[in-house]
């Protein structure tokens, strides 16, 4: 193989998911079985780079200001679903089961990864708790160590909010077994644990 090949074939090897196979496969596809829809996904990946960001309030995927979640009146603005990444946000979407909004972590705590506090999404969390605008706390982290660390971190360091109403703090749980998340659990298993959803403390 070509050095560019084997150049492409090493970045498609950092994709989550995509092993030596995977990587060649795709590369294979696109240079010489498809190689017309390269143009098109390069179009699309440098657009996407150009244009797609955090959105500022809940750390979801937006374009121009607040995601389409955040910016939907019609959505539950004070009850906030925090989760560990964007695909998490994504299956509790599919599952059709929750009408709030939600705030993305983009991880959890890891110190033996080096994940510290200031590496995740928690203080535009904390700013929005603090507006008074946050009635309810839900942790949809996941239920090992490092997701109940992340808990026990949040809950410990939420502040005060300016209209003095305590902020109710739930775990999600009920359905989910030990050690797993939010990702791979099918509709009707996160449905259960938004609705046996308890008091965190």
């Amino acid at each position: 193989m070509t050095p560019a090949f084997e150049k492409l074939q090493k970045q498609l090897r950092q994709l989550p998911g995509l092993g030596f196979r995977s990587a060649e496969r795709i590369a294979l596809h696109l240079l010489v079985e498809k190689p017309a829809r390269l143009p098109e996904l390069v179009e699309a990946l440098q657009a996407a780079a150009a244009t797609v960001r955090r959105c500022p309030r809940c750390g979801n995927l937006a374009e121009d200001g607040l995601c389409a979640i955040c910016a939907d009146e019609r959505r539950e603005q004070g009850v906030v679903c925090v989760v560990e990444h964007v695909p998490d946000l994504v299956a509790m979407e599919r599952s059709g089961a929750y009408r709030g909004v939600y705030h993305v972590l983009h991880g959890r705590l890891s110190p033996i990864q080096g994940v510290r506090p200031e590496d995740l999404n928690f203080e535009a969390l904390f700013s929005r708790v603090a507006d008074g605008g946050v009635r309810e706390l839900i942790l949809a982290l996941s239920n090992d160590v490092e997701g109940e660390a992340t808990c026990h971190y949040l809950t410990q360091h939420l502040p005060a909010p300016a209209n003095g109403v305590e902020v109710k703090t739930t775990r999600i749980g009920f359905g989910l077994p030990s050690g797993g998340g939010v990702l791979y659990a099918d509709s009707v298993t996160l449905k259960s644990a938004l609705d046996g959803r308890r008091h965190y403390e």
